[in-house]
């Protein structure tokens, strides 16, 4: 049934037309703050800045249920095929990226499920093994992930996220665009000869990923180095990747896991067990394995999280949404959320293949904290549109050491910001200096966990996985393919056709727009 048919919609469209107002007398409060709070897994999610009442609450939940928000989690985790459009050509897939850490359970998993965690298992054993080689080497200081989208971000907010965690001499560089200026830029700080470089593509034929790979074997070969000795592979199983001829070492990832969905694959598992070693990585695949069961429970945190975006974006009109760590180990984050999110939910057509008449998945975007304030925050408060925040924060820093400076340390002076902006966007200032009126009633929920350990990093990474995915599951939409990225690179092998002809002075085949911006760039040169 179409979303808009749903009983629930009905009534919650005219709650939204009395919604609540934080700025009024007494609404936005201590005791406020404390009932509209859930917990779990070590996170404390406060919701009390957003703007609904007990009765949108018990509404939004009743929209799950009517939507089978539940169920439909239950057959994601159980291996039933999710990526599809009925009726239509479409990747006709199941959906089992929480396989990839079902490790730490004797529940009993459903046959696709059950395969899947083999899988995982195995890989993940073969990756045990290999550290444990390159540990005895002691040959390498260095790592390069060559791969571009999931294969990149989630991966690298993982790895930027637990610097303090790391192991001596072992880092991780990225390269991910095809500009040569990025690769250039890494390749000029390492190396080469301590160097390992992983490149991540399922289909073995990504054409970013492989230019990519040539130009650092280039670099190798021009040093004397066989590439074969610092190269690994991940990728699919019987891809053009998949060579032991070119390759030390490789890794296998599946079609039943999405990119933007990989990172606790081998996508993002090899890099990082390098860097903080195998039983960093173990943790944060337990802490996404809690975070998976979790979000199998009634009511649960992802979904709380969902509902109340669902509030936002279809009862209250409101079309971004700002995502603020106030943290900077999460520097990147924002940024592998804004793939996970709108390369998710960024749809028009729903599973039965109708175009949607509500809307879909937001606008995602976001920065640290307390960096945000001294850039977009100003729009934020007194802007003409309420732009939804979700803030992350922790209690406790991750480095041990701080200093206490004019009577407060710099983790309290983070903490203050991060509650004192939650506050002042819900409340506002009244003030008979129009340029000094904050409008208040902008809605924002804080997700607070105490230290951002291994562990909690995962499920983080999985309570986001979990909130993009029940949304989809709400709106009746398929979260897990992305043919919205197709087209542009369909666009972009003619235009290179175009620039080989140039080169070889040939005509070339005809492609009118093309050749209409070539000849712009060339009357540049």
């Amino acid at each position: 049934m179409s979303f808009l048919h749903l009983k629930s919609v009905k009534n919650l469209q005219n709650l939204a037309r009395q919604s609540v107002d934080l700025t009024q007398d007494g609404v936005f409060n201590g005791e406020r703050i404390e009932t509209m709070r859930q917990s779990a897994i070590g996170f404390d999610l406060l919701y009390a800045a957003e703007r609904v009442t007990p009765a949108v609450i018990e509404a939004l939940f009743e929209l799950s249920d009517e939507a089978m928000a539940m169920q439909k989690m239950a057959d994601m985790q159980a291996g039933v095929e999710m990526n599809r459009i009925e009726g239509f050509d479409s990747e006709q897939r199941a959906v089992l990226h929480t396989a990839m850490r079902d490790q730490f359970t004797h529940r009993q998993k459903a046959k696709n499920a059950m395969a899947a965690s083999d899988m995982a298992q195995a890989e993940l054993q073969k990756l045990e093994r290999f550290l444990e080689v390159l540990d005895r080497e002691n040959r390498f200081t260095d790592l390069i992930q060559i791969g571009i989208g999931g294969s990149d971000l989630g991966p690298r907010a993982l790895y930027l996220a637990l610097l303090p965690f790391a192991r001596p001499h072992h880092r991780v560089h990225f390269i991910s665009n095809v500009d040569p200026d990025d690769a250039n830029n890494v390749l000029n700080r390492v190396d080469l000869k301590k160097t390992l470089v992983v490149v991540v593509s399922k289909s073995g034929t990504t054409l970013e990923t492989l230019t990519n790979e040539e130009f650092v074997r280039a670099r190798l070969q021009k040093l004397g180095l066989d590439p074969k000795e610092h190269f690994i592979a991940v990728t699919g199983e019987k891809s053009p990747m998949d060579n032991p001829a070119k390759y030390k070492a490789s890794f296998y990832i599946w079609d039943f896991v999405g990119g933007r969905y990989s990172s606790t694959s081998m996508a993002g598992a090899v890099a990082i067990g390098f860097a903080y070693g195998f039983s960093a990585l173990m943790e944060i695949l337990r802490g996404a394995h809690a975070m998976d069961a979790h979000a199998m429970t009634k009511r649960n945190l992802p979904l709380l999280s969902a509902l109340l975006g669902i509030w936002n974006r279809n009862f209250l009109q409101l079309p971004t949404a700002a995502v603020v760590p106030y943290s900077q180990a999460l520097i990147r984050f924002p940024a592998h959320l804004q793939q996970l999110d709108m390369e998710s939910n960024g749809k028009s057509v729903d599973i039965t293949g109708h175009f949607v008449d509500f809307s879909t998945g937001p606008v995602v975007w976001g920065e640290i904290g307390t960096n945000a304030q001294h850039s977009f925050y100003q729009l934020i408060h007194q802007g003409t549109q309420a732009i939804p925040v979700e803030f992350i924060g922790f209690r406790k820093s991750q480095h041990p050491f701080d200093l206490d400076v004019k009577g407060s340390s710099s983790q309290e002076k983070l903490l203050a910001n991060l509650f004192a902006q939650s506050i002042a966007l819900a409340k506002g200032q009244k003030s008979a200096n129009p340029n000094r009126f904050f409008p208040g009633n902008r809605p924002n929920r804080i997700l607070l966990a105490d230290r951002l350990d291994p562990y909690t990093l995962g499920a983080l990474l999985a309570f986001y996985e979990h909130k993009v995915a029940l949304q989809g599951f709400i709106w009746n939409i398929n979260s897990f393919d992305q043919e919205g990225v197709q087209l542009g690179k369909v666009l972009a092998s003619q235009i290179l056709d175009l620039f080989a002809a140039q080169r070889s002075s040939k005509s070339g085949p005809s492609f009118e727009v093309g050749e209409a911006y070539l000849r712009i760039l060339n009357a540049k040169k």
